[in-house]
């Protein structure tokens, strides 16, 4: 039989890496929608799209992202959107009968000075980070949908909070990237324009965890997959979520030097340390996972490596 799955996000840079890994499989179908086909903040449409076609699973994957600007300058919009096709999508399963569902989360759920590593018990324990408090507000209510939904109507739907996240897909853009897409670009830049140096905001000593995104896809896919009782031993009903990281982090400063040894730039890197560190340590603790059979594949240097090859690969299309 023939498993139908629908990748929400699809285009995005999980969502297309989720569809990269199940498409090789000969019991799977991807149903897909471009935002243009199927608008998820209307509740109408979305009820009208799981009607006709029998999903079996369900990757919520899509979501209005983007970097400190991006928050700061439209936190409606962020708000709005992400509670509403979260609201749309997890209730039309159910309404559609929907066996399993997999929600997509952020480690910004996390209060801004959470304990080092943030353990998934440390989700409502502090203030939110007021930079991007209306995106993890809305993360944190997509978790409590699924358990809501869970608790109520026995459905088996659950949540994966990625640390920060990159690779083939991400985004470019000069002002709304997240920081690896945008130092690679930089240094990729600088090598070509031979400049001197490259300043960056801040000390370089912030402490950051970063994921190549087909390590989130491939614990994705393996968190769907756990038996309904071994995902039950592990979490609790009203903290349902699994975080999903590498254990490990590294400097600002550390990820420069790395990248400027991938992209090749050989200029002097500068730290301009009037400018915001923002928090300064955001580690996950993925021990629930690890303990669940899952491992990352790529370390820092090889997924950078990779996400620099796409980049060169699509670079006209990945710098708007």
């Amino acid at each position: 039989m023939t498993n139908r799955i629908f990748i929400a996000g699809h285009k995005g840079m999980v969502g297309s890496a989720i569809a990269r890994q199940l498409a090789s499989k000969a019991d799977v179908a991807i149903v897909t929608r471009s935002s243009s086909e199927l608008d998820l903040c209307n509740q109408q449409a979305v009820a009208e799209f799981f009607a006709c076609q029998n999903i079996n699973e369900v990757y919520l994957c899509a979501a209005k992202v983007g970097g400190i600007h991006a928050n700061n300058t439209y936190p409606a919009e962020f708000i709005y959107q992400n509670l509403m096709l979260e609201a749309n999508v997890v209730h039309q399963a159910y309404q559609h009968g929907v066996g399993k569902l997999l929600f997509l989360g952020s480690s910004c759920i996390y209060p801004r000075l959470a304990e080092q590593p943030m353990r998934e018990d440390a989700l409502l324990t502090g203030p939110l980070e007021p930079t991007n408090e209306p995106y993890a507000l809305a993360k944190i209510a997509g978790i409590k949908l699924c358990e809501s939904y869970n608790r109520q109507y026995g459905t088996d739907y659950r949540s994966v909070m990625p640390t920060n996240l990159y690779g083939p897909g991400d985004n470019y853009h000069p002002e709304n990237s997240h920081v690896i897409p945008a130092l690679l670009r930089r240094f990729h830049e600088a090598k070509h324009s031979n400049a001197e140096s490259i300043t960056i905001w801040g000390t370089g000593k912030p402490l950051r965890e970063f994921l190549h995104v087909d390590d989130m896809a491939r614990a994705s896919i393996h968190v769907m997959n756990l038996p309904t009782a071994h995902y039950s031993a592990a979490t609790d009903p009203r903290l349902s979520h699994i975080n999903v990281g590498t254990g490990s982090d590294c400097s600002i400063g550390e990820l420069a030097l790395t990248i400027g040894k991938v992209t090749g730039y050989t200029g002097a890197i500068i730290y301009d340390a009037s400018k915001p560190d923002g928090a300064p340590r955001k580690l996950m603790d993925s021990n629930k996972l690890t303990r669940l059979g899952w491992r990352p594949q790529h370390s820092l240097t090889s997924g950078l490596q990779n996400a620099y090859q796409w980049y060169i690969e699509h670079a006209d299309t990945a710098r708007t």
